[in-house]
């Protein structure tokens, strides 16, 4: 639902039977598609679930009879556009260059417009969009949660089963929740972090919303790791949220508001690059000329901002490292490095993380099977499906096993909460560490603390 910080566009008129005028999916775009099939096998909704109609290929039939009248925008069509995970690996699939990343962009604001959910699913969608981008709120949740974690309560609730039953989609959250720590209640990483020797480039470095809040080590670890290799790094504590998860559900007015605010933030903070650690935020960091395409006055300043945006690891293998590494175990360290979608289908980086991994003394890398298919995260994917998403979760897990390496590298935050959540009672259970967290380590000189807990 759009925000009352920011009304919905003027353009918007609701539609009963289908689409309304403001940027409904291009039939340009929906005819590129010849229905040839290679997205199915690709597809992990399609993989779970086994009908045409959750598949890329079936969605975009969808489109096209919404488009031309031949089919309403109802329950059921809504229900087939939830089912995508947003993960973009048709687009990387498909010989034919169909854009279905920005066909289904078009489709989630038409959906959140047009379509009236069922209450219980609109007061979840309400709780999640209010809650998580917004970091200050998720800082002022830390306390309830962390006595309700030390007090035994939520070992209570998952035993008993009784919020699965009440809500699936609560449960999800309860279960990824991961461990609140004091870190949790801070946020002390100075607002400018001087380069160490020679400065080579000044960076604005976004904190992200569940990052900051939940993984704050990380990026403490990416601060370090950029100054070390001569960069002076600008941290605006204004900054709020990069606008991935609204984004990624149609929440469009909710979406603007936050990118304004992202771009008025780093603008004045005159930096070279813009530089994220979690795959998904900068996935959405790129696609501010999109998401402020109507806006007069963002609509360039976006554009001027997506041209300095860079993934943390795209950035360091693109300027190089200047900075000795050591090694972070005695001994070999087999390493499997998990691919985030939006990273590798939404910013086609996949080489990049892989090559500064490499560096590291006594890193070897092992190659999962299905490397490509989604782990279920999706944002907030696995909040709104869970089934689904857990299905996709335990194969994503049990690939990374089987590759016999001690230790995951993940680049997104989602991911690595949804991986270490299935992880638990595997008959292994192996670490996982941001790819920043171990260049920190390698880059002190420091050894590499493999009980880590997952």
């Amino acid at each position: 639902m759009p925000t009352s910080e920011s009304p919905a566009p003027l353009a918007s008129v609701p539609s009963p039977d289908g689409f309304d005028a403001h940027h409904p999916p291009d039939p340009k775009l929906i005819d590129a598609c010849v229905h040839c099939g290679f997205c199915l096998t690709t597809c992990p909704s399609y993989r779970v679930l086994g009908t045409e109609m959750d598949s890329p290929r079936g969605r975009i039939y969808l489109m096209d009879a919404i488009n031309t009248g031949e089919a309403p925008l109802s329950a059921t069509s809504a229900k087939h556009f939830d089912s995508c995970l947003g993960c973009l690996a048709c687009t990387t699939a498909c010989p034919s260059g169909v854009q279905y990343d920005q066909l289904i962009a078009a489709v989630r604001p038409q959906v959140q417009r047009n379509h009236e959910r069922p209450l219980p699913e609109r007061l979840v969608r309400s709780l999640i969009f209010s809650l998580f981008p917004y970091p200050t709120r998720l800082r002022a949740m830390a306390g309830p949660l962390y006595l309700y974690q030390k007090l035994g309560i939520s070992k209570l609730v998952q035993k008993t089963g009784l919020l699965a039953k009440l809500s699936p989609s609560l449960a999800a959250m309860e279960s990824l929740l991961p461990p609140i720590t004091a870190e949790s209640f801070q946020d002390d990483l100075p607002e400018l972090i001087p380069a160490v020797g020679i400065q080579r480039y000044r960076v604005g470095m976004v904190l992200g919303c569940v990052q900051r809040v939940f993984f704050s080590d990380v990026n403490a670890a990416t601060a370090r790791v950029l100054s070390a290799n001569g960069c002076e790094v600008v941290i605006p504590h204004e900054q709020g949220c990069c606008s991935a998860l609204p984004a990624h559900q149609g929440q469009e007015a909710q979406a603007q508001t936050l990118a304004r605010r992202m771009i008025d933030c780093f603008e004045a903070a005159e930096v070279d690059y813009v530089v994220i650690n979690a795959a998904g935020c900068g996935h959405t960091l790129k696609e501010y000329h999109h998401i402020l395409q109507d806006d007069p006055e963002y609509r360039d300043r976006a554009k001027a901002f997506v041209a300095k945006v860079r993934d943390v690891q795209e950035f360091l293998a693109q300027v190089g490292l200047t900075t000795p590494l050591h090694p972070i175990t005695p001994d070999a360290l087999p390493i499997v490095y998990q691919d985030a979608c939006h990273l590798l289908h939404g910013q086609k980086i996949s080489f990049q993380p892989r090559q500064l991994l490499k560096q590291i003394p006594g890193v070897t890398l092992r190659e999962p099977l299905d490397a490509a298919l989604c782990c279920g995260s999706a944002g907030v994917y696995n909040m709104l499906h869970p089934d689904v998403a857990a299905e996709l979760g335990q194969m994503k897990v049990k690939n990374l096993l089987n590759t016999g390496a001690t230790l995951v590298a993940s680049s997104n935050p989602g991911c690595s909460l949804q991986i270490q959540q299935h992880m638990v009672g595997q008959a292994r259970e192996v670490p996982l560490f941001h790819p920043m967290e171990l260049l920190d380590f390698s880059i002190r000189n420091l050894p590499l603390p493999l009980e880590k807990p997952v």
